[in-house]
């Protein structure tokens, strides 16, 4: 097998993509690296032997922790097991980015799998993931209408950066990520904090000036490595059966269409297309389903481009809108949001940090303070279903919506709480993601999370013919996005733009309609804003009575291991005395968290009582823990001793410590000093007047002594050296006074 490569520079980095090297059996396989990061796509099709109504298309992307140089953290289970979040949004990014270029009617099973070999910490490998799998698809036999080029595109200081590094996302104003091909936008997936519409639409453009690189270097790849395409004619029922299916369906497509607009009609549908079959050929039977739909979406396309939709709304009208908060008693925070027959009920909960989601992968850990899950039961939509899991539509969506919320979380130190929202879908008929993203932001509000900005989303339409005759929807139901051409969603606060996402089933989308989108979207966002502020105008002051309260205090860094103590011998104790959860990181701040206002102040005191760091002046109750015939060991903060010398326990001598106090006692003791090393040195407090006393005996001693003139002489005493005259010798036979007076002066 020859292995053939060929490489380009972007943004300073050679891109290079080879085959031929790995993978040999599968219909197209490609190596990709961008810097150290490796991953390699493969493609295969394969026919099911039977007829489908979809295109059966999956996508896998696998990232491999070895890649990153890791071994799961787990003690029992060391390999990888189901995909992450990230890995099933990675893979949902590449399927949106490739699906609209096969053909309508391709029912061959396609699987693309996409494995990261090696991850350099820097270049994000979701992006040469989609790169890599447009090469696959494009040297394979399978027909396509690519290749495309896949982008993320940063924004800084009113510059744009093309494949932004993970340090420089980190700073960034805008995660943009863009997949095209030369003439048309086929996907669009945005955060961003809260930047305009011009601004996103600058990097689109900045995007689509870049792609032409990556595409020409998959088209040259594919002339020396391409295999020769399979050859595929669209099939297309015969004429003499879709004018058959016309005449019998006659004026009940009206009638089904009107019933698909309030959500219901699909058992109109099947019983039409059951009458239908009735009258046909055998095999001629598979094509009525097909020929309905057709009809369906000929006429609602017909009728819009006219400017007439199917539930009579104006192209700009939004559906009416309801919203409540508090709807549940026991829950932090709860609110439902309704739009025509889309409702979600949102709920919200409070935790302690310690409750935020770990994330593991190739690249490392990541905590997550804000957490954002989706629901969506078969009850949703009037239907029946197995409930499993959480599917890869819930997971995608449930993303979205955090995606759209996560600039206006508060930063931890603002607000110290683990965040979760789940928006569990009542009913269905266009856009639950964007109903989860305004219900989500009244039930945040409810539960008392001070949002930097409340969050609104709609979901856009379009129905184009061309880039002249082409009509833009608001608020688009069901049966709209169904028979539509883009799905345009956009999320924002009233200053700019939080979150986007767009999928199109045409490649005639330009930036110049999308632009128009853009303006029909702030116009419909803004009304939805208005209407939900009059529900809940502000965050609430306080969290709910039945949230844990938590307070945050910062120590020095030096006193974590202090405070943790041996073996968490310490903030053990103080978990299991208080009842309050204590998270300490490693900047030195530390969470107390409790069910109740009490637990967390006894908490944070028995906190602040080992990382305080006593100053002479102060008083504390202490404990006696060791006697010596010097003085005694008090403890005045847990794990911190000082010492009462004997000298400092009473007014008169003290000749045993024992006889004063005893082991275990509490004392209250005041701090005279605190040495060079550190060390403390206390006075025992056995009455209020004790130092003051003491202190007034060592001012009367200095007096005394600066008044004493050892030189002095009384009359006619000598001077001879060793006589009863000579001064020094007074002091030789005074032992006793000596004595008294250096006891005193140690007093």
């Amino acid at each position: 097998m020859k292995k053939i490569e060929k490489s380009i520079e972007i943004a300073g980095k050679t891109l290079k993509l080879s085959t031929g090297r790995l993978a040999e059996q599968a219909g197209g396989a490609v190596l990709a690296s961008y810097g150290e990061t490796v991953v390699l796509a493969t493609v295969v099709s394969q026919d099911l032997g039977r007829d489908l109504d979809y295109f059966p298309m999956t996508v896998d992307y696998q990232e491999r922790l070895y890649a990153g140089g890791r071994i799961k953290g787990s003690k029992w289970v060391k390999r990888e097991g189901r995909p992450t979040d990230d890995e099933i949004l990675s893979g949902r990014l590449i399927d949106r980015s490739l699906r609209p270029l096969f053909p309508k009617t391709y029912k061959k099973d396609v699987q693309l799998i996409v494995t990261v070999l090696s991850v350099d910490l820097q270049n994000d490998p979701s992006i040469l993931a989609g790169i890599a799998a447009s090469a696959a698809v494009a040297i394979s036999s399978i027909p396509w209408k690519g290749p495309i080029a896949v982008l993320r595109v940063g924004l800084k200081e009113g510059k744009y950066i093309l494949n932004p590094t993970d340090e420089e996302m980190d700073t960034s104003e805008i995660d943009l990520v863009v997949s095209l091909t030369k003439d048309a936008i086929i996907m669009v997936e945005a955060g961003a904090e809260q930047v305009s519409e011009d601004q996103v639409l600058e990097g689109i453009k900045f995007a689509q000036n870049e792609a032409g690189k990556i595409i020409t270097l998959i088209e040259d790849l594919t002339k020396e490595a391409g295999t020769a395409k399979e050859k595929y004619e669209e099939a297309k029922p015969p004429a003499k059966v879709v004018s058959q299916v016309k005449k019998l369906v006659g004026d009940r497509l009206e009638d089904m269409i009107k019933k698909m607009v309030s959500g219901a009609g699909m058992g109109d549908f099947r019983d039409l297309t059951a009458f239908v079959s009735e009258s046909l050929e055998d095999q001629e039977k598979k094509f009525v389903a097909e020929i309905i739909n057709s009809l369906i979406k000929d006429k609602i396309k017909a009728e819009t481009l006219k400017g007439k939709r199917v539930d009579g709304r104006k192209l700009d009208e939004i559906r009416q809108l309801e919203a409540e908060v508090g709807v549940l008693p026991r829950t932090h925070g709860s609110a439902i949001f309704a739009r025509g027959q889309t409702q979600v009920l949102n709920i919200t909960t409070l935790g302690a940090p310690s409750l935020g989601q770990l994330i593991e992968s190739a690249e490392g850990e990541e905590a997550k303070q804000y957490m954002h899950h989706y629901s969506m039961p078969p009850y949703a939509t009037g239907e029946t279903g197995r409930i499993f899991g959480p599917n890869r539509r819930e997971i995608g969506h449930g993303a979205l919506a955090e995606r759209a919320l996560i600039p206006v979380i508060p930063e931890e130190f603002v607000f110290p709480y683990a965040i979760r929202v789940v928006s569990e879908v009542m009913s269905s008929n266009g856009s639950t993601s964007m109903a989860s993203v305004c219900g989500s932001t009244l039930s945040l509000m409810d539960a008392g999370v001070p949002l930097i900005a409340p969050v609104s989303g709609i979901a856009m339409g379009l129905m184009i013919e061309d880039d002249k005759n082409y009509t833009i929807l608001s608020d688009i139901m069901g049966i709209e996005d169904f028979n539509g051409d883009m799905d345009f969603k956009v999320a924002g606060t009233e200053k700019g733009i939080t979150a986007m996402q767009l999928d199109v089933k045409t490649l005639k989308l330009t930036l110049q309609i999308l632009e128009k989108a853009f303006e029909q979207a702030k116009t419909g966002r803004d009304h939805i804003l208005k209407f939900m502020l009059k529900t809940l105008k502000q965050s609430r002051e306080n969290v709910s009575l039945h949230a844990p309260k938590i307070k945050v205090i910062r120590i020095p860094v030096e006193k974590i291991g202090e405070l943790i103590g041996p073996g968490g011998k310490n903030i053990k104790r103080i978990i299991a005395d208080t009842g309050a959860q204590v998270d300490v990181n490693d900047d030195g701040s530390v969470f107390i968290s409790a069910a109740t206002d009490d637990a967390v102040k006894e908490g944070v005191a028995r906190v602040e009582a080992i990382t305080k760091e006593p100053l002479p002046g102060e008083i504390y109750q202490g404990t006696v823990k060791r006697i010596q015939p010097f003085g005694a060991f008090i403890e005045i903060l847990p794990g911190r001793e000082g010492m009462v010398h004997v000298s400092d326990m009473s007014e008169d001598f003290v000749k045993d410590p024992a006889d004063i106090i005893s082991v275990d006692q509490k004392v209250e003791v005041r701090v005279k000093e605190v040495d060079d090393m550190g060390r403390l040195n206390l006075s025992l407090m056995l009455d209020p007047g004790f130092d003051q006393r003491k202190e007034e005996k060592r001012k009367e001693q200095r007096s005394g002594e600066k008044r004493f003139d050892r030189n002095a002489r009384r009359p006619g005493e000598g001077m001879q050296r060793g006589g009863p005259h000579f001064p020094t010798s007074r002091f030789l036979r005074d032992d006793r006074n000596d004595r008294i007076d250096k006891r005193n002066s140690r007093g």
